[in-house]
């Protein structure tokens, strides 16, 4: 399988498996294949609950290779140095309604699965990179969280409507990030205001987050790259200002939209992080660091400590994120009611958090949707206390599988990418060891191996030379040995 000549088939094939190993379905069944062939063009609504906002500068801002643009940002001054900022969301279930084939199988398999190869969108593909995408030069309808921001950076205001919007700027994160930083020397057409004032106020909203704790991680995030069907490169993904920024946008969305739902009486999904049961651990490693943690869990502690590790050894950061993300345990979908004492979200430092930007993508975006429009109708909930219970665990349960899947293909595409190159040698940073042996992470390309062999003791962060034994693209393995 390793010698074949369509690589991009060979890791849409082991997607597919492992796709259905896990519970997911990777293919679309013909009844939604039917129901997309009636749906001809975007869907249509007017009424003076309907704001045209079709005028405003409108931009999105993703990965350069995205089409299932899901939000919009625009942003105003307003007196005394304070700023407006309005977040469109894709009206995705003013197309896909509940209970038919399409929204069926979004239901089941609850998220879209990325991989390099092929991406299995959780909604048809003329849908999420068509007709319910926010797409550029074309009139949408909109769900819009409208919120006000102090000179400081400090949320004085929200609200929820309905509008019709027009993507007048589709932009990428890297070259947003490039010409914030500088690094460009082009500028983007109409949009140099509105990217300095959205950078300017997500930087304070940045700022004010790690302020009440919240966990600055910098993840390990390979790509990898094609030309035609043949993968070609393994690059990492930068953290940048343009993802920063839509980023800081989201997490104040999520937040006004948690707190609309509570404040109209109604039950909501939330998505919560909970405060780490294995605390204890977590200062063990903090510990081998030289840092002393309380003994209760404290967000600000943990972000002193990451914070000061990202500024004096950022090479092996990511490595110390990993660990600290494991023992902090993953998110969790949890049904919430109004009034009550909410979870949180330990590792943003947020109490009132959901997800609700990403409805072409996720199914609790979805859900939100919703549940907002419900409210502002001042309809009945279209799900039920007990449907929203049920649906909380089954999209954990399916997020969980996803995360499995798109985390198998990028060891595939690390082993399809290497295996002609079994021998060579390699420097590599020691990522784990224990009992059962130690794991490296190479620099160029960044992948992840076993290391075997007769081995002498070895301390994680230690950097090594390691020569490729052997790999396996269709389980993912890669086995490197020390070299002599």
């Amino acid at each position: 399988m390793q010698a074949l000549s369509n690589q991009r088939t060979t890791l849409t094939t082991i997607a597919s498996v492992a796709m259905f190993s896990r519970g997911l379905e990777p293919e679309f069944p013909e009844a939604v294949h039917r129901q997309l062939s009636s749906l001809r063009h975007p869907a249509r609504e007017e009424g003076p609950h309907i704001r045209d906002l079709t005028a405003l500068p409108w931009c999105s801002i993703d990965n350069d290779d995205s089409r299932d643009l899901d939000q919009l940002t625009v942003i105003e001054p307003l007196p005394k140095g304070a700023v407006r900022v309005m977040v469109a969301v894709a009206d995705v279930d003013a197309l896909v309604k509940p209970g038919t084939p399409i929204d069926d199988h979004a239901r089941y398999n609850t998220t879209s699965v990325y991989t390099s190869a092929r991406v299995f969108h959780m909604l048809p593909e003329r849908l999420c990179t068509d007709l319910t995408s926010l797409n550029l030069d074309e009139d949408r309808l909109a769900l819009v969280t409208e919120m006000s921001f102090s000179d400081d950076g400090i949320l004085t205001g929200s609200s929820i409507f309905r509008a019709r919007v027009r993507n007048k700027a589709q932009l990428a994160y890297d070259a947003v990030a490039a010409w914030i930083e500088g690094e460009a020397a082009q500028a983007i057409a109409g949009m140099a205001t509105q990217l300095r004032m959205q950078d300017e106020l997500a930087q304070k909203l940045r700022v004010l987050r790690h302020a009440q704790g919240s966990l600055e991680f910098e993840s390990f995030q390979p790509k990898a790259l094609f030309e035609g069907d043949h993968i070609t490169d393994i690059r990492l993904q930068q953290h940048n200002r343009g993802r920063q920024l839509i980023e800081e946008f989201m997490i104040a969305t999520n937040g006004c939209t948690a707190r609309f739902l509570s404040a109209q009486g109604r039950g909501a999904l939330r998505r919560v992080v909970r405060s780490p049961e294995r605390w204890q651990r977590i200062t063990e490693v903090a510990q081998g660091y030289g840092v002393t943690l309380p003994r209760q869990p404290d967000g600000k502690a943990l972000e002193t400590f990451l914070a000061h590790q990202h500024q004096v050894d950022p090479l092996r950061f990511p490595d110390l994120s990993l660990v600290i993300v494991k023992l902090m345990g993953s998110g969790e979908y949890l049904v919430e009611q109004a009034q009550a004492t909410p979870v949180g979200h330990f590792g943003l430092a947020v109490q009132d958090y959901m997800h609700s930007t990403a409805p072409n993508r996720r199914f609790p975006d979805l859900i939100t949707l919703r549940l907002i429009k419900a409210a502002l109708a001042g309809t009945e909930p279209p799900y039920s206390h007990e449907e929203l219970h049920e649906l909380a665990q089954h999209c954990t349960a399916q997020e969980d599988a996803a995360r499995k899947v798109e985390r198998q293909l990028r060891k595939s595409e690390a082993a399809l990418l290497l295996h002609a190159r079994v021998g060579q040698l390699f420097d590599a940073l020691v990522t784990g060891s224990t009992d059962r042996g130690a794991w490296v992470r190479t620099f160029d390309p960044p992948v992840e191996g076993r290391l075997s062999g007769d081995l002498p003791d070895l301390d994680v962060g230690q950097v090594v030379r390691v020569r490729l034994v052997s790999t396996s693209v269709e389980r993912g393995f890669i086995d490197f040995e020390l070299a002599h």
